[in-house]
């Protein structure tokens, strides 16, 4: 699919001026400068030696300094909130008050069994049993409870400025990353090796962003939480972020806010990595050189080294390296995927899918760019290079061997094949075009609906319509090329192009032609009633008859328009929307036969599995097409009414 229109040095300059990582890191340098400073200085901002009084009362409760002249508090400072703890170098504390829960236990804000050196302490914050905080800006309201080291490492930049390896992974499409980066503005970097302006242009952008957001010490922010962890360095952690029991947190930008926490918990260990708003990092899983967008997570040994992921894709137990992975990736068990570049996303990985056979003893320089919605299925071995971009919503069988191959057939299916078939390569596979939309509709509308209502991402605007220009221009121009060909029982891509290592029978090629033909015409009749709604609200109903010779600056409508000349001749606009009413009907009628196979399918293998499943005709997916159907036809039926005085045919 094209590269987006995305203008990645205007994003990288944006962020330049009003990320919060640039704004959280300015004010932390100005606090952490205090360290140094001079005593007018340090008076200004508030803070001032500590009485004699004080530094007694401070010795009897266990604390020592190693110069008490460097310990600067704020102004109604008390010493009773401070506790066996050692300070060496400059230490600049405000003032606790209140208390805060940890582990449901009520603990009064302050210092206890601590260790620091080179540190700010905010207001109202709790350190206790910290056995060293070295070199870091804490913020108000923060905790740092039961933590072995946080210190200063060798980097500055908090991971930003990295480069990973996308898509190939002896280099080739490296993307260097910044907090705010995007999958579009990724996408763009990677796919434009041969514009040396833009990728120079960018450069120069990133090397001013990486000086704003370098620090020499540690951030952690408001309300920000580090419990249970033995080392963390080199650390920006956003307001009300959460570290929690991970082993390992190591130069890493962690954004986040108080209603999108980001968390790294559970022996999770994360490295050289960026990770956005609302993300999460669990149960021992390994985040190393990677930037993860906004509300995705990696969790149940995961690993992911090398990539990008989407907003609201998750990665579990598998290993991810050098993709680029788009929203709603579904990657929940054991699998690979490597050296992808999958910015569209919205697809699934089965346990023990292969996707990354990208080398036969050679260099690992060879990488797949899987289509919208592509599911690879159970156990299945993808060989490199591999293209299915054109085939948007394909489906891999299970136990499925491919061979390197670009594929340009939307929503199909490629099997292994039942039997041999005389003068086909055993290693090829068998492609139905079309196949998800004529026997698995249901997964493609639900997918449709169900990625919008699982949508946390609140920066990323996605399109959740399936069918949509793009992608009617693909089935437009798969029917083309299955149109052109006949007269035989079984093609290959030399009778039809875009086949890639597969074979089709005429079977399919026939039902291929009929399903695509379906959808075009159902998309483009959809276009039809949303633009007679508007028409008719528009109170332009004499022009209707007009409708469908009349070209329109709407580029949407437009493309819809088109297609209903070419595919409905002579047929008008009430005559076109009972045949809209037929189609959804047919649709829902499909959606519900679709689930009905598994209840067939269960109820002859599982004795009692009418007692534990629910029937097609009461999911709640069937049910809600139905529904939304019974809406389209009242709907309809009201432009029928409307349009009741209007002739059937065009007026000429």
């Amino acid at each position: 699919m094209a590269v987006p229109n995305h203008d990645i040095l205007k994003a990288v300059e944006a962020a330049r001026s009003s990320s919060e990582l640039v704004q959280g890191v300015k004010a932390a340098k100005t606090a952490f400068s205090l360290l140094t400073a001079k005593p007018a200085a340090l008076a200004k901002a508030g803070y001032r030696l500590l009485t004699a009084a004080e530094i007694k009362a401070l010795k009897a409760q266990g604390n020592t300094a190693e110069d008490w002249k460097q310990i600067w508090v704020g102004t109604r400072f008390d010493p009773k909130r401070v506790s066996r703890c050692e300070f060496s170098g400059p230490v600049l504390l405000s003032v606790c008050s209140g208390s805060v829960k940890v582990e449901g236990v009520e603990f009064p804000t302050g210092l206890s069994h601590a260790t620091l050196t080179w540190t700010v302490v905010g207001r109202n914050v709790l350190v206790r049993n910290a056995r060293l905080v070295n070199r870091a800006v804490i913020g108000d309201g923060a905790v740092l409870f039961d933590v072995g080291a946080v210190t200063k490492g060798g980097s500055d930049s908090f991971a930003n400025g990295t480069e990973l390896l996308l898509a190939v992974e002896t280099g080739g499409r490296e993307v260097p990353i910044f907090a705010e980066l995007t999958v579009e503005g990724a996408w763009v970097l990677s796919r434009s090796r041969s514009n040396k302006a833009l990728l120079e242009g960018y450069a120069g952008r990133l090397a001013d962003y990486v000086k704003a957001v370098s620090a020499p010490c540690n951030v952690i922010g408001p309300a920000a939480r580090i419990l249970h962890t033995s080392r963390v360095a080199d650390l920006f952690l956003g307001e009300a972020a959460v570290i929690d029991n991970a082993q390992q947190v190591e130069n890493v930008t962690v954004l986040s806010n108080s209603q999108e926490k980001t968390e790294i918990s559970q022996g999770a260990i994360v490295k050289s990595s960026i990770l956005q708003w609302g993300c999460e990092v669990t149960s021992e899983a390994i985040v190393d050189t990677s930037l993860m967008t906004e509300h995705s997570h990696v969790e149940r040994h995961g690993k992911v080294t090398h990539s990008l992921l989407g907003p609201n894709t998750g990665v579990a137990e598998g290993e991810v390296t050098s993709a680029l992975l788009g929203p709603f990736v579904g990657f929940h068990h054991q699998s690979l995927l490597i050296a992808a570049l999958w910015p569209e996303g919205k697809g699934n990985v089965g346990y023990g899918a292969n996707v990354g056979s990208n080398h036969t003893a050679k260099a690992p320089d060879q990488e797949i760019w899987p289509g919208e919605g592509t599911f690879f299925g159970l156990g299945v071995n993808i060989k490199f290079p591999s293209d299915l971009t054109r085939s948007p919503y394909t489906i891999i069988a299970s136990a499925v061997n491919m061979l390197p191959q670009r594929v340009e057939f939307p929503f199909s299916l490629i099997n292994t094949p039942a039997a041999a078939t005389p003068g086909i390569s055993p290693a090829y596979n068998e492609i139905m075009p079309g196949w998800v939309l004529s026997d698995n509709i249901y997964m493609v509308k639900r997918n449709e609906g169900k990625y919008q209502k699982r949508n946390k991402a609140k920066r990323s605007r996605f399109n959740f319509e399936v069918f949509r220009p793009e992608i009617i221009d693909m089935m437009v121009d798969a029917r083309k090329r299955l149109s052109a060909a006949s007269g035989k029982e079984i093609y290959t891509a030399k009778e039809v192009p875009g086949l890639g290592k597969s074979y089709m029978s005429e079977a399919s090629r026939k039902r291929a032609i009929e399903t695509y033909t379906f959808y075009i015409r159902y998309y483009a009749l959809l276009g039809l009633k949303r633009e007679l709604s508007a028409w008719v609200a528009a109170k332009r109903k004499g022009e209707i008859p007009r409708l469908l010779e009349i070209s329109s600056s709407n580029l949407r409508w437009e493309h819809e328009r088109r297609l209903l000349l070419s595919e409905f001749p002579g047929v008008g606009p009430k005559e076109l929307l009972k045949i809209l009413v037929q189609t959804q009907e047919r649709i829902a009628a499909q959606v519900q036969s679709s689930k009905e196979k598994d209840d067939f399918r269960g109820a002859e293998v599982i004795e009692d599995y009418e007692d534990a499943h629910k029937p097609a005709k009461e999911d709640s997916f069937v049910k809600e097409t139905w529904g939304l159907t019974a809406k389209l036809k009242e709907e309809v039926q009201q432009l029928l009414s409307a349009l009741s005085s209007l002739p059937t045919q065009p007026v000429a």
